[in-house]
């Protein structure tokens, strides 16, 4: 199990990526348009760089909602190889068997 205060950090760092969400892709998309002029395109990127850190989606960590674990996460399930295993012998994921030949 990942320690508390891990998950926690986690958790406020997909509070703030929503919370600066819309300010974020605005500002994105005036430095992707090619017709922005040098001025705006400088502020734009000046913006994004005072906005914080752990706003931005790539800091957050998909972590496994039943033990909190960091790697070998699988999307589709949203647990960890070791829970997924374990749910899969135990028969609590419907459609999904151990392969046997």
């Amino acid at each position: 199990m990942a320690k508390i205060s891990i998950i926690r950090r986690n958790e406020k760092r997909q509070a703030l990526v929503k919370k600066y969400a819309v300010q974020r892709d605005a500002l994105k998309k005036v430095l992707k348009n090619p017709k922005t002029t040098d001025e705006d395109f400088f502020m734009a990127s000046r913006k994004l760089a005072e906005l914080p850190r752990n706003s931005s989606p790539t800091r957050v960590r998909n972590r496994c909602s039943i033990t909190g674990r960091g790697r070998a996460y699988y999307r589709k399930f949203g647990v960890s190889r070791i829970q997924l295993r374990e749910l899969i012998s135990y028969g609590k994921i419907p459609g999904v068997i151990k392969a046997s030949w």
